[in-house]
């Protein structure tokens, strides 16, 4: 009796951890489209090329940001009522993740002065790829038990800097060779091989519904009765009042982070690699570790160990981005260096710090609304988690582009994101974390 006891729970522990790796195998397939049009090459192609390299291509870029997030921001908490009452996740999964693909391949044909057109290709991505992670989220309450939500959510988002490590191998050559527009489709192709797995292994929870009124009218009456109860679920609120502050400050880095060193700091592509595998490398540790600590202290002390290291590295990039400052050139003197080089080299710096915690804010934020989130309306709060993520990534990215126009200098923008982590770790203070 004890032997079969025994291999039934041995059964039951491959079957979740299949399911599990089967849902990482996403993150490793959507940061292929990440990687290349959010954060680096797309991003820096569409400053440097479609908007010919001038100051207001920041201002384009924010612009196109903002209103994919914004509506993004407005759906996302509408479908996840719907696919909660009808549970149905897979399927809005599986559209917006080839509306995301589709359009990214089609930025393949987008050239110099083509602002409107790029704008409105990488606006569609965009939208598919954020709002495909409103029902990625929300299984994850489904594929393992609340004792482990920071450590699949941090393996989550470590199979997802590896999936942009091994993007960045597969592209390297089409770099080399200046072939930027080639690695726009081979990024969709990436993205598409590599999610088909969940749609295949991963079930969704089906059940019979009476439908007494349209899909639409049960997600908006749902989704306002959210509200109207809101009330009931203070400390829910508190915290995606905290993680819209503060997710808005990551958000920013994300889009930002390719054109900064491009264009203040003149990075080639070769350095912009090396950059980025930095990034990438350190926020699969970072994940990792970040899981632990969650699942070991809390994921309310994790965020904040991962908050106050944000703003430390945001005051880091803002100080060693001025060459001609004392301490620059002291410094620049003391490693005999040019002030210049100096600050080239510390952006390395800042993105190591950075990507340390990248990926574990990201992860644990998702782990921590997991544990805060009403099992039967696990899609819906995900939802309003994506709602205040996204309605966070319109701000940040057109302040930091705004700013950037308005002085003409990126460095001043910056200061801009350090107010976002500073405001979200006061808010974060005030929220309490659930007893197992």
């Amino acid at each position: 009796m004890t032997n079969h006891l025994q291999k039934k729970s041995n059964k039951f522990r491959d079957k979740e951890k299949f399911k599990v790796f089967i849902w990482t195998l996403f993150d490793f397939a959507n940061t292929s489209y990440s990687i290349v049009v959010v954060t680096f090459l797309f991003a820096v192609y569409f400053k440097q090329t479609i908007a010919s390299g001038m100051p207001i291509g920041d201002l384009y870029w924010s612009i196109g940001t903002s209103v994919s997030m914004l509506i993004t921001a407005i759906i996302s908490p509408i479908l996840g009522a719907i696919a909660d009452y009808s549970a149905g996740k897979k399927r809005f999964l599986l559209f917006f993740t080839l509306i995301c693909i589709i359009s990214t391949a089609l930025l393949y044909f987008l050239n110099e002065g083509g602002i409107f057109t790029a704008l409105l290709l990488f606006i569609c991505a965009n939208i598919g790829f954020e709002a495909g992670l409103v029902f990625y989220d929300s299984f994850l309450p489904e594929i393992t038990s609340p004792k482990n939500y920071g450590r699949v959510s941090g393996y989550g988002f470590a199979m997802g800097y590896l999936g942009s490590l091994t993007t960045l191998a597969v592209v390297f050559p089409f770099i080399k060779n200046e072939m930027i527009k080639e690695t726009f489709p081979i990024s969709a192709l990436i993205f598409l091989v590599f999610a088909v797995p969940i749609f295949i292994f991963l079930k969704d929870t089906r059940k019979e519904v009476i439908r007494d009124r349209s899909y639409l009218k049960i997600g908006f009456d749902r989704v306002f009765n959210t509200i109207t109860h809101l009330k009931n679920y203070k400390n829910l609120a508190l915290f995606l009042l905290a993680y819209f502050f503060f997710i808005e400050g990551v958000n920013t880095v994300i889009y930002f982070s390719g054109n900064y060193a491009s264009t203040t700091l003149k990075f080639t592509m070769e350095e912009l690699i090396i950059f980025f595998i930095i990034v990438q490398t350190t926020a699969i540790f970072g994940s990792l570790l970040f899981g632990v600590i969650a699942d070991s202290f809390g994921q309310k002390k994790s965020l904040i160990l991962s908050l106050a290291i944000w703003i430390f590295t945001i005051l880091v990039a803002f100080i060693t981005s001025n060459q001609n400052s004392g301490l620059m050139v002291a410094l620049a003197e003391q490693f005999s260096v040019k002030p210049h080089d100096l600050t080239r080299y510390s952006f390395y710096v800042v993105g190591l710090l950075a990507g340390s915690v990248m990926g574990a804010t990201q992860s644990t934020s998702r782990s921590f609304m997991s544990k805060l989130t009403p099992f039967d309306k696990k899609t819906e709060f995900f939802g309003f988690y994506s709602l205040f993520g996204k309605s966070s990534a319109i701000l940040g990215p057109l302040v930091f582009g705004y700013v950037s126009y308005l002085t003409g200098e990126q460095r001043i923008a910056i200061l801009t994101i350090g107010i976002f982590f500073v405001v979200g770790l006061i808010v974060l203070g005030f929220v309490k974390e659930p007893k197992e």
